[in-house]
């Protein structure tokens, strides 16, 4: 497994714990997936509700808040497929709101 993942899963499990309903999958372009569930985060590449896809650099600026998910969204940085309200959630989840 990729240390980047790694990092991912160790930052990201405590903040989805519990707070997403279905599946969600974070497509970090070059190194992996991370999926997003009630449980907390793990490596995986399956189907999902949500799927947003980015840089490493664009998701570590969105996870540091040096980076807001919706206008990385409308600048082209950061692409969603799929259920827009758990998109929203998930941003929520990376940028450790709420």
């Amino acid at each position: 497994m990729s240390t980047i993942i790694d990092d991912y899963i160790t930052t990201l499990t405590p903040r989805a714990k519990g707070r997403i309903k279905g599946l969600a999958k974070l497509v970090i372009t070059g190194h992996g997936s991370v999926m997003l569930s009630e449980e907390g985060a793990r490596t995986g590449d399956e189907a999902a509700d949500v799927v947003l896809s980015a840089s490493d650099e664009v998701f570590r600026n969105i996870l540091s808040g040096a980076q807001n998910p919706v206008m990385a969204y409308m600048s082209g940085k950061l692409k969603v497929e799929g259920n827009v309200q758990r998109a929203l959630k998930v941003s929520a989840i990376l940028t450790g709101e709420g």
